[in-house]
This record gives structure tokens, sequence and C-alpha cells, in this order.
């Protein structure tokens, strides 16, 4: 038991992955709300805890209450509803966050995130006070959004983006390409908009445009996020300088050479690939 809490403590504060962070702080969290809360209801037969920290955490749509509550922005996005929103929320943040990671390297998850989760964010508030459906329903005055799917949406549509043609097994049966999967996930929120979960939907789209955005500018040579990454950086005392530079790393690969790295990730997975394979997959994406 011992060795198992010390591999979720090294994989959480010792890993140079962040995602494992950003999992176990979204866990801790509905952990830290949702047992006082059961409890409190068990002795009490109240429900003071829910009611409070929906209240003061939840992103409202409302303006006038949102200046009030101007740090939900940040804390709604680390709120989840119930068991079932939690897992499956971490469980796409895992499974896509590990692509991203391998082919962007494991500093600009957190970035990413964050301002996945403050993109859709934006656009919930922005939507719920501007269209009439909105505005002249009452839903405005009430509504107010919890959970990490705009955040995660940002990781599936970045990484649909840098390798769109990347298979994954689905329920470990069905082969699907990730850009099909982030396809899917966009329609079915455009689709709900004017559903029972409106604002959770609108959140979604504005995480995967940013994603989205966001790979097509890095690859374009603007990192938004780079900033963020650093802050995580362990910055080493001694510097290292090399006039032997990689004059190769930008050469678009053959078309031929990419067809190929892809059948053999149909055949027998990504992680079989070298890193030199992994390598020029993205420097194709790029075209």
């Amino acid at each position: 038991m011992n060795t198992f809490w010390q591999n979720i403590y090294n994989k959480t504060f010792k890993s140079a992955s962040k995602l494992y962070l950003l999992i176990a702080i979204n866990v801790a969290v509905f952990l830290l709300i949702n047992v006082p809360a059961v409890l409190e209801g068990l002795f009490t037969n109240r429900s003071y805890i829910a009611t409070y920290t929906y209240e003061y955490l939840a992103l409202p749509s409302y303006l006038p209450k949102l200046l009030t509550r101007f740090w939900t922005p940040l804390t709604y996005m680390f709120m989840h509803a119930d068991v079932w929103h939690i897992l499956f929320n971490m469980l796409w943040l895992y499974w896509l966050g590990q692509i991203f990671e391998e082919f962007l390297g494991n500093k600009r998850i957190v970035g990413l995130y964050l301002l996945g989760g403050l993109s859709g964010a934006f656009f919930y508030v922005t939507a719920y006070n501007i269209f009439p459906a909105f505005t002249q329903s009452g839903a405005l005055l009430t509504s107010s959004a919890i959970g990490a799917s705009a955040s995660v949406m940002a990781v599936i549509a970045a990484a649909a983006t840098i390798v769109p043609y990347y298979t994954v097994m689905l329920f470990g049966i069905i082969p699907i390409q990730l850009r099909w999967i982030a396809i899917f996930y966009v329609a079915m929120g455009f689709i709900g908009i004017t559903g029972p979960n409106a604002g959770g939907e609108i959140a979604h789209i504005g995480g995967a445009l940013f994603g989205f955005v966001y790979v097509k500018q890095l690859q374009k040579g603007s990192d938004w996020i780079a900033f963020i990454g650093g802050l995580f950086k362990k910055r080493s005392k001694l510097k290292v300088v090399s006039n032997n530079q990689d004059r190769s790393v930008n050469v678009t690969p053959r078309q031929d050479e990419v067809d190929r790295i892809l059948d053999k990730i149909s055949k027998t997975g990504y992680d079989n690939l070298s890193k030199q394979e992994k390598e020029i997959l993205f420097r194709a994406s790029k075209k």
C-alpha cells in the first residue's frame, strides 16, 4: 500500500508531466467538497456546504453577480456536479493529455487547461448576456457553470489539431481518428446549445476553439502559453552554449514518409514509434 501511495505522490508532485497534478487537484477539490457535504446531510439533514460552495465557486452568467465573484472563472473549472461528471472529464484529460504531451512536451498542459477553461468561461458569459434565448427567459439571472469540460475540450481539440489522423481504440475495440472525436464533441455541443445544459455546451465550444487556434498559432511560431509553462520549469544554474544547430528541423517531411508512419500507428500503435518518427509527425502537422 505504501508503494501505491508513493507512486501516486511521485507522479503528482515529482513527475515532469503536470497532467497528474491537474487530475489530483480536480479529485482533491471534489472530495473536499462532497465528503463533508455527504456527512452533513447524513447527520443534520442540511446542505449548507453544497449550497455555499456552489454559490461562491461556480461561474455565474449574470454580470453584476460575476463582478462580486471575480475569482469564479478560475474556480469553476475545478468543480464537478457528481462522480460521473468528474470521472469522464478526468479520463478524457488523461487520455488526450498524454497525446498532447507526447508531441508538444509537458510544459504546456497547465497553460492549455487554464486558458481553455477561461475561454470557455468567456464564451459562456458572453452568450448568456447577448442571446435573447437566455436574456429573455430568465436563465441569465439564475444560471451558473461548473466543470473542467471546457479545459478538457481545449486539450482534445489541441491534440486533434496536432495529429488529426492519430488513431485510438475507442472502448478498446473501435479504431477512430482524433479529428472525428473532436468534431463529434463540437457538433454535439452546438446541437445542445438550446438544451438543458446550454451553458456547458457553449463553454465546451469555447474551450475547443481555443485549443484549435492555439495549436495553429504555435505552428506559426507564436506560443501563447509559454510563460505559464515557464512557471513550472526547474531552472538550472548551468548554461550550455552550442553553435551546432540542426538545420533539418524545419524541413517539411515527405508525404510518403508521413503515410508510412500513420500506417505503422494503425497497425502497431503510437507507442511503437521511434523518437525520430514522432518528430516527423509533429513537423508534418505544421505544414
